[in-house]
């Protein structure tokens, strides 16, 4: 089954604390994702920062809520068990517990008048019923950075194929290859038609080198050109390549280079503005904030 939303675990998660035994949070996640049969695949699954699961962080959530409206209490560090108050509402055997269910208690309330007030918009308030904050905030950030990848492809269609030039260079060093900015300058220097083709240092001391094919395309890359690039490598008795552009790759192309024994890596356009994005050539930061947690040590005494 899909990953649950944080409200629908509510109810499981009372119902596994029930015993009115302390738990730690590592096993009701165990508990509750044999309760929803989730696959391992699914409990791995992570949220766009890569930072937690997804499952987890749900769990983790449906906890903090019911902790604010004292139908559960934390009795040491990582560990909490279910309060009277949460004894009661299991017994009046709720068929959910959400968000609108917690606000009868005046704690809850005043939990959520610190949040700031969100707009009066109903795609608001549905994402709110399936998102933790963390899910909120990352599905913001990416919808910024997806903006972003789509302004930056625009950018570089409409400038002029030097600049094209400039960008591969200024990306591949700072992505460690070719050395210093200049020798990678002078290894890409060969222009072809609206794109480069060349060789860069594949580490700093230039133990091996890899063949550049750029192509400031907008239609697909198909089979073919890719079978070309490899035939250069092979004349060139090169053993790996990296074939750039601002389209896509056809489904055939990025098959016949997982079968071919030279090692071709394809980065469209997608994947070029991320990197973009990543190591910041042709971006500013505009932004920055941390996320905390409270140090449970710090609040631990000796």
């Amino acid at each position: 089954m899909a990953i649950p939303d944080y409200q629908t675990i509510m109810v499981p998660l009372l119902n596994f604390l029930a015993d009115g035994q302390e738990h730690s949070l590592r096993e009701a996640i165990d508990s509750l994702a044999k309760y929803f049969k989730l696959t391992d695949e699914e409990q791995r699954e992570l949220l766009p920062s890569g930072q937690q699961p997804i499952f987890d962080n749900r769990v983790g959530w449906a906890r903090t809520y019911m902790k604010k409206a004292l139908l559960l209490e934390s009795t040491k560090r990582g560990y909490f068990k279910i309060t009277e108050r949460g004894l009661q509402v299991l017994a009046e055997n709720p068929s959910s517990i959400n968000v609108k269910f917690l606000e009868q208690f005046e704690e809850f309330r005043n939990f959520r008048a610190f949040k700031k007030e969100r707009a009066d918009d109903s795609t608001d308030k549905e994402i709110e019923l399936t998102h933790t904050p963390e899910e909120s905030l990352e599905d913001s950030y990416q919808t910024l950075r997806n903006n972003l990848v789509n302004e930056l492809l625009q950018q570089i269609q409409s400038s002029p194929p030097s600049l094209f030039e400039k960008i591969v260079v200024e990306l591949l060093v700072a992505m460690g290859y070719g050395g210093s900015r200049r020798d990678a300058g002078e290894a890409i220097g060969k222009r072809g038609d609206e794109g480069i083709d060349g060789i860069i240092k594949e580490d700093k001391l230039g133990l091996d080198i890899i063949y550049i094919q750029a192509k400031r395309w907008e239609s697909t890359v198909g089979r073919p050109e890719i079978q070309k690039f490899a035939g250069a490598l092979q004349g060139q008795r090169a053993r790996k390549g990296i074939f750039i552009t601002t389209s896509n790759f056809s489904k055939d192309a990025l098959e016949y280079t997982s079968r071919i024994d030279t090692k071709i890596v394809l980065i469209d356009g997608k994947q070029l503005a991320e990197n973009m994005i990543d190591h910041n050539i042709g971006v500013t930061p505009l932004a920055k904030y941390q996320i905390k947690r409270i140090d449970s040590d710090y609040f631990t005494e000796e």
